[in-house]
This record gives C-alpha cells, sequence and structure tokens, in this order.
C-alpha cells in the first residue's frame, strides 16, 4: 500500500476537482451568477461565461498585419504594372520621334502643312542642329527616367508618377528646341504673325 493510502487521507487533488465554487469561477473567468441574482442584477448584464482573455488579440492583429502586408503587395504589383507600361510607351514615342526630329525639313514641312502655311526654312542646316539638340534630350530624359524609375522600384517605393513627370519636363524641353529655328527664321517668323493677325 502506499504511503496516502496507509494514513487513510485522500490523494491530493491534480485537476482541480475539490477546488471551491469561487476557485472554479476565477480559473474559468466565470461571473457569480448568485451574487447577481442576490444583488438583483440581471445575470445577462454579466460579461459572457468565455470572456476572450488578451492572449486571442495578437492572433488578430496577426491577422490584421497579414490583410495589411497582402494590400502593400497589391499595390506594390499594380505600382510596377503602371510604371513599365507607362515607360514601354514613352520608349515607343521616343523611338518614334527622334528620325522625325533628325530630319527637321521634313519635321517643319509637317508642321508648316498642318498650319496651313506656305513656307520653307530660310536655313534648314542650321535648324538640323536644333532637332539632333531636340532628340538628344528627348532620349536622354527617357533613359535617366527609366533609371530613376527602376532603382524607385527596387526600394518598393510608388514610382508611377516618375514617367509622367519625365515625359511632361523633356517633352516641354525638347519642343522649346524645336521652335527655335521657327521664331529664328525671320520669313517664317512675319508669315506666323500675318496668319496669327488675319
Amino acid at each position: 500500500m502506499t504511503a496516502p493510502e496507509q494514513s487513510g487521507s485522500r490523494p491530493r487533488p491534480q485537476f482541480g476537482e475539490y477546488a471551491t465554487p469561487e476557485e472554479q469561477r476565477r480559473r474559468i473567468r466565470q461571473p457569480d451568477a448568485t451574487w447577481d441574482l442576490d444583488s438583483g442584477r440581471h445575470t445577462a448584464s454579466a460579461p459572457p461565461a468565455h470572456t476572450p482573455s488578451a492572449a486571442p488579440a495578437p492572433a488578430a492583429s496577426a491577422g490584421e498585419d497579414s490583410i495589411d502586408a497582402d494590400l502593400k503587395r497589391r499595390r506594390r504589383f499594380a505600382d510596377r504594372v503602371i510604371t513599365v507600361g507607362l515607360l514601354v510607351y514613352g520608349l515607343f514615342n521616343v523611338l518614334t520621334s527622334i528620325p522625325l526630329f533628325t530630319d527637321y525639313s521634313a519635321y517643319a514641312d509637317t508642321l508648316f502643312e498642318m498650319m496651313g502655311l506656305e513656307a520653307t526654312l530660310g536655313d534648314p542646316d542650321g535648324a538640323r542642329i536644333w532637332g539632333l539638340a531636340a532628340a538628344i534630350v528627348l532620349g536622354l530624359g527617357w533613359l535617366a527616367t527609366a533609371l530613376l524609375s527602376w532603382a524607385n522600384l527596387r526600394r518598393g517605393r510608388i514610382s508611377w508618377w516618375i514617367p509622367l513627370v519625365g515625359a511632361l519636363v523633356f517633352s516641354f524641353a525638347s519642343g522649346l528646341l524645336l521652335t527655335v529655328p521657327l521664331f529664328s527664321d525671320p520669313a517664317v517668323w512675319d508669315l506666323l504673325v500675318q496668319n496669327a493677325g488675319g
């Protein structure tokens, strides 16, 4: 026989079967319904028997974190698609514009025809330099925009706006260069003024 059985005492409880009702309620975090009834309170106003402890809160925040991470991942993917799409569209425009700018005489003739002017450039060779400069600015501008967009994408930053700003800035700069030969040619300038006045 074991020592507890010899002494006649009961074995020590292991799972709380000898705990008082108060100790049991404290362990399971259940309110005392008897006290509620004695004090005149409705037992439904007491907190539920299965009151969540502080432990599930990290699980909820972990779920929110995973949702936030998923949203960020989708935004980054959408930003990459838009940025690359804008860069490809910009490259197409640059590649089609450079040959047109380098042949400035043909560019000027097309422009005059669209404006309804019968004019020719007085110095086509001098104008060609401005067309080359505009083509170089446009090409280097696209390259700088692409490099900046790529670096920004690698850092995980929003980048869709970079191709748009680059297109505006470098298209405006090359457009200004293209207008220099038109406004510096006296015959063309006189025709433009007459056309605007008439």
